[in-house]
């Protein structure tokens, strides 16, 4: 954990003091972000390729419920799906509303020896706040890249900042994502099994997510930033004709060059569980075993030794022995 922490202050201290002691505004405005972009895309795709392209020799789908078969037998299309459209609501309860994760359970050895069932809520009412509070922080943001604003942004942006603590409004879903990342981390460092099994790397996307949420907040509250600057800036890089405008300072900076990393680092890390549970042949496929015959696409002749091959080989052996054999 340590060693992650002191990774993403590094990353906090480059920007800071290359845009404000050696004034490298052009590498960090323009070519780290288009840097970034391109590793994002490329990583993207090349994990989607490798995904796609992975054989699945057995029919192996998930499921915890009736398979479909006789029609006197009730059958359970969300926990066994046999249709298409079974897949994809099972599918879509697991992205949406985490339904998976909501009925996971923990198991825990107390002593004396007795097993102890508890469940998850707290996990998942940490990754539903962290979750759809980051795709609302994400929307929002589409103000900075669309000229004009897109339908709905502004309606959302008013609905996030309903209460309107303080001057600017502090938002909503900016309470909620740091809610959400606070509790993952603290699960991840107080919860023994947890923090067994964590990996530098897991410690580390946390610490660099809430660096970019906490960077964000306080270039919007303290650290002020003239926002039509950074749109203006945005629009050009889009348009592929980017110019440095004067008025962001080093926060936004930091801010840029943190999501910089974390879209350069989004491909290669274990974030890509995003799009990857859409590829899982565990969700993503059909039961329906009972009703088509499952052929191993990647299958190939091999030679095979049936049992009459065996018993002729050895029946002298296995009579001796006293092994029953189908020819005398």
């Amino acid at each position: 954990m340590t060693s992650a922490l002191i990774i993403v202050l590094f990353l906090i201290a480059v920007p800071w003091v290359g845009v404000g002691v050696l004034g490298l505004n052009l590498l960090f405005g323009i070519i780290l972000p288009y840097a970034a972009f391109g590793l994002f895309v490329a990583g993207f795709l090349r994990r989607l390729l490798w995904w796609g392209s992975s054989p699945v020799p057995f029919h192996i789908p998930t499921v915890c419920g009736q398979q479909k078969s006789l029609a006197w037998i009730k059958a359970d299309g969300l926990e066994s799906p046999s249709t298409f459209r079974a897949v994809v609501a099972r599918m879509a309860l697991d992205v949406l509303v985490f339904r998976s994760l909501w009925r996971d359970d923990r198991a825990e050895l107390k002593q004396p020896v007795k097993l102890i069932y508890s469940s998850k809520r707290f996990l998942w009412l940490g990754a539903i706040l962290f979750h759809w509070s980051l795709l609302v922080v994400l929307l929002r943001h589409l103000r900075l890249f669309t000229q004009p604003m897109l339908p709905g942004i502004s309606a959302l942006q008013e609905l996030d900042g309903f209460f309107q603590i303080g001057i600017p409004a502090l938002y909503v879903s900016d309470i909620m994502v740091c809610l959400g990342l606070v509790y993952l981390l603290f699960r991840r460092i107080f919860f023994r099994q947890v923090r067994l099994i964590s990996l530098v790397s897991d410690y580390f996307a946390l610490f660099l997510l809430i660096s970019v949420v906490a960077s964000g907040i306080l270039m919007r509250h303290f650290f002020k930033v003239d926002l039509e600057h950074v749109k203006e800036l945005s629009l050009a890089m889009i348009g592929l004709r980017p110019a440095l405008p004067a008025g962001p300072g080093q926060a936004f900076y930091v801010h840029l060059f943190l999501v910089c990393v974390l879209f350069a680092y989004f491909p290669w890390s274990k974030l890509m569980h995003a799009p990857g549970i859409l590829l899982s042949p565990t969700r993503n496929l059909r039961n329906d075993s009972r009703l088509r015959r499952y052929v191993n696409p990647w299958a190939y002749p091999v030679k095979v030794h049936t049992y009459e091959e065996y018993e002729d080989d050895f029946r002298s052996a296995m009579q001796e022995a006293g092994i029953p054999v189908e020819k005398g």
